[in-house]
């Protein structure tokens, strides 16, 4: 390309790794500090005072970060700076963000990826000779890259509304219909059975199960579960159905218990884990979707997290599970709630959907846009 030269990035900038502690952080401190984590830590201490662009030396993506002032760098994070007049910071910013596979391409370590400080002295750098192409190669990436950041925010803001509308849309379909309907104990509509113990050394039947990984953010029970082997066999007590509710009866992390999820398509032998409580609905009078969008609304999921007791594994109060009141209005009123629900669902489901497309054409188009740059084509 006329009027672009090539150079190795150690003979235009100098490349400095970091030394500082991670004792250093403090979290208010006056000055960045950049180690492994994509977010900068602060502390009172500094090693350098300028303009430059970070990577960490250790991890997986080793994506380049931008930074002007006083900062810390630790021992696994490089700081590429004094760019001199040569070249411009922020074009080098862009230049490593477009070729950041070179250091995944590079990097040492058979379990995690690790860079050495040659490895950016010996990186190709093309570059326009004159300073002032560069800064208009950067001002075209920095409006595109701006245009393109707000599009994404303003999707994104536009999902997170229609999911806090779907988290409070049963609130509001149950204030507007259930007024006037009876209320029913969670302990007089169906029945609680405590899940199934197994381990490693288990010999017996080998058998489907749900765990507390399988609940995540789920309303049904996924289609493939694991499998496990369990001590003699399944005993009909213990067999997962159709239209079961299964509850996080305990975890380490309080604000998972109490969540819950519906089975659907139960085949074979299949169990819960004894981390989970299985609740079985034996009245007509109550339709299993209508209990489970109830059961993981905002007012009762925050009643059973509230209940949860124990240090480090906390565990649900089953007497706090058994006395939730229920508004109970006619299976009919029950199912046109549930379909409302579903077709709101779907809804959201297709902007999210939309919205991941966006993102990866986003992306595409950055890629683009910097394949573009580089090439001396914009």
């Amino acid at each position: 390309m006329t009027g672009w030269q090539d150079a190795l990035l150690g003979e235009l900038c100098t490349i400095q790794s970091g030394s500082s502690n991670t004792q250093d952080a403090d979290p208010n401190g006056e000055f960045a500090f950049f180690d492994r984590s994509k977010t900068p830590k602060r502390s009172n201490r500094y090693l350098l005072d300028c303009e430059a662009v970070i990577i960490a030396g250790e991890g997986a993506e080793f994506r380049p970060k931008k930074y002007v002032g006083k900062f810390d760098l630790h021992q696994r994070a490089y700081a590429i700076h004094g760019f001199g007049g040569h070249l411009l910071g922020d074009y080098l910013f862009y230049y490593l963000e477009h070729f950041h596979t070179y250091f995944q391409k590079v990097a040492v370590g058979a379990t995690v990826k690790s860079l050495r400080q040659r490895h950016f002295e010996n990186m190709p750098v093309t570059f326009p000779k004159r300073i002032a192409e560069q800064q208009r190669i950067v001002g075209i990436l920095d409006q595109a890259f701006e245009a393109a950041a707000k599009a994404k925010s303003n999707a994104e803001r536009n999902l997170a509304n229609a999911k806090e509308l779907f988290a409070n849309a049963f609130d509001d379909l149950l204030a507007q219909r259930c007024q006037d309907a009876p209320m029913a104990s969670l302990a007089s509509i169906a029945d609680f059975k405590n899940g199934l113990n197994f381990t490693r050394s288990s010999k017996g039947q080998v058998i489907k199960i749900v765990g507390v990984a399988d609940f995540k953010n789920n309303f049904w029970t996924p289609d493939e579960l694991d499998e496990v082997q369990i001590e003699g066999s399944l005993s009909e007590a213990y067999e997962l159905r159709d239209h079961d509710i299964l509850v996080v009866r305990s975890n380490g992390n309080k604000e998972l218990i109490g969540r819950c999820i519906l089975a659907r398509g139960v085949e074979g032998k299949t169990s819960h884990s004894g981390f989970t409580i299985r609740v079985r609905p034996h009245s007509d009078a109550v339709d299993s979707e209508y209990l489970t969008h109830f059961m993981k609304s905002s007012a009762v999921r925050k009643a059973l997290v509230a209940s949860g007791d124990g240090a480090s594994i906390s565990s649900l109060n089953q007497k706090a599970l058994s006395s939730v009141m229920v508004p109970i209005p006619p299976v009919c009123v029950q199912r046109e709630i549930v379909n409302d629900l579903s077709v709101l669902g779907e809804k959201i489901g297709q902007m999210t959907l939309i919205m991941g497309q966006k993102s990866s054409a986003i992306d595409e188009l950055r890629q683009s846009v910097l394949h573009q740059a580089f090439s001396g084509n914009l």
